[in-house]
């Protein structure tokens, strides 16, 4: 049991309907804390978070945040979605209750090796396909943060000589700072404007995300997109070493392309894996999470074949870009983590005339460059949600006088599931890629994906490949 938390009283703020503050309160309890869990939404909408700390013994305040819990409390844990500027925040500092998150606690108190990977786009991909590598050794491997799993209650069987691999968002990072971490290798796969409406600015957003190279020390590593113009400035900044990877140059100290090989550079040493074409993931984005996770798990201790078995037969994550089932000779791709116009060009540009669907809760994000894209790469738009006018009215512009792109507004995804099934053609490719956040219409982009692939699985029944005649 850690004494640093028995017997203390705690404020967990927010414990969010999908679970974001189930593993510090678990966590908490068991080291002995007395855990207030406050939060705006009702127990309603809390039902499944709920339900997973059932018989705790735990005080709940929901349906809102009161003062006396900011007051009354030897610490308060904030949530990631929890923004920074809360006047319940502010009231603890006042009163000088010491504020911590949860992968604040993690960082302090994990004794093993860590690996830490953010960016804009690919970060859950890049995770993942490390610590599938990473498997593959003889290392004991955990991983989570960010891609929904929180690590402190595996916290006592973790060893020095363990790997952790570590999901990181702009919201985690930006509280990183105050306890002056960074992980031992750190992954950045991309920086495009995202979350604008809740970082007050572009340059906020970027300040959270290089916390992430800030506190590393002289024998850590950071691994960045070499091909990314924000972070190819990041280098000089790096107190430990940087390796680079590309698709487009031939790096010394990096990870790059030569025709249909990943060649991994690192002072001299060469390995050379010709598996390009054996790729199953499509798109130019996808080859830059695999160098970038290439390298992180060859510096890990993984070997070639760990590295290539792993990579030529990762099929993909669910809601990203992820192959669904093909009808008629139309595909169907779902897409629906792509909440950002950055991520959903790299799918567009992945196919070509797809007939797309996509719009949803408006962020802040620019989406000129995605119209654009949208213009020049798609048959048809269908658009849904908040952002729908802007981003028709945007394609309209820049396809200028040509025909192509057709684009409709519906009220609904069913409804523009509808139309650009009618629309498709064989050989052509259905993509849900929605450039936008689904809160507008859906409770997370899980469950927005969710009935894309229903409504493509309610197509035709399945064959049965195991009848019996």
């Amino acid at each position: 049991m850690r004494t640093e938390f028995k017997d203390k009283k705690i404020t967990v703020m927010g414990l969010g309907m999908f679970g974001g503050g189930i593993g510090i309160t678990q966590f908490l309890i068991r080291n002995g804390a007395h855990v207030t869990v406050t939060d705006v939404k009702n127990e309603t909408d809390l039902s499944p978070s709920l339900q997973c700390l059932e018989g705790l013994p735990i005080t709940y305040k929901l349906g809102g945040h009161r003062e006396e819990d900011f007051i009354n409390a030897d610490m308060v844990i904030i949530s990631p979605a929890v923004p920074g500027d809360s006047k319940f925040i502010q009231i603890a500092r006042e009163n000088n209750i010491p504020i911590d998150t949860e992968m604040n606690i993690f960082f302090k108190l994990c004794p093993a090796f860590t690996i830490g990977i953010t960016g804009s786009n690919g970060k859950s991909t890049t995770t993942t396909l490390i610590g599938n590598i990473l498997q593959q050794t003889s290392k004991k491997v955990w991983v989570g943060g960010n891609i929904g799993k929180s690590l402190l209650l595996q916290l006592e069987e973790m060893k020095s000589s363990d790997v952790v691999v570590l999901e990181l968002s702009s919201f985690q990072l930006e509280a990183l700072s105050s306890v002056k971490r960074s992980p031992c290798i750190s992954v950045v796969t991309n920086i495009s404007p995202n979350h604008l409406d809740r970082h007050k600015d572009i340059d906020s957003y970027i300040r959270a995300k290089k916390n992430i190279i800030m506190y590393q020390k002289h024998d850590d590593c950071a691994i960045l997109n070499y091909d990314d113009p924000v972070l190819r400035t990041w280098g000089k900044e790096c107190k430990g070493r940087v390796l680079w990877y590309s698709t487009k140059d031939i790096e010394k100290n990096g990870v790059f392309l030569e025709k249909d090989r990943i060649v991994i550079s690192i002072n001299g040493d060469d390995i050379s894996m010709p598996c390009v074409s054996k790729i199953k993931l499509p798109g130019d984005h996808n080859l830059h999470n695999i160098l970038a996770a290439s390298c992180a798990a060859y510096l890990s201790g993984a070997n070639r074949q760990n590295i290539e078995e792993t990579i030529t037969s990762f099929c993909g994550l669910e809601h990203r870009l992820e192959f669904v089932r093909e009808v008629k000779g139309i595909r169907y791709y779902n897409d629906s983590k792509a909440t950002t116009p950055e991520s959903a060009i790299a799918a567009v540009t992945s196919f070509k005339d797809s007939v797309l669907i996509a719009g949803g809760y408006d962020k802040g994000s620019d989406f000129g460059e995605f119209a654009g894209v949208c213009a020049n790469h798609c048959k048809t738009v269908v658009l849904i949600g908040k952002t729908a006018n802007k981003i028709k009215e945007l394609i309209s512009v820049k396809k200028e006088r040509k025909e192509y792109p057709h684009v409709f507004i519906e009220n609904t995804l069913k409804d523009a599931f509808q139309k650009a099934n009618a629309l498709a053609t064989p050989g052509g490719v259905v993509l849900l890629s929605p450039a936008c956040a689904s809160y507008d219409m859906f409770n997370n982009y899980e469950e927005r994906g969710k009935q894309f692939k229903d409504m493509v699985f309610s197509l035709l029944p399945l064959l049965c490949n195991n009848a019996q005649g």
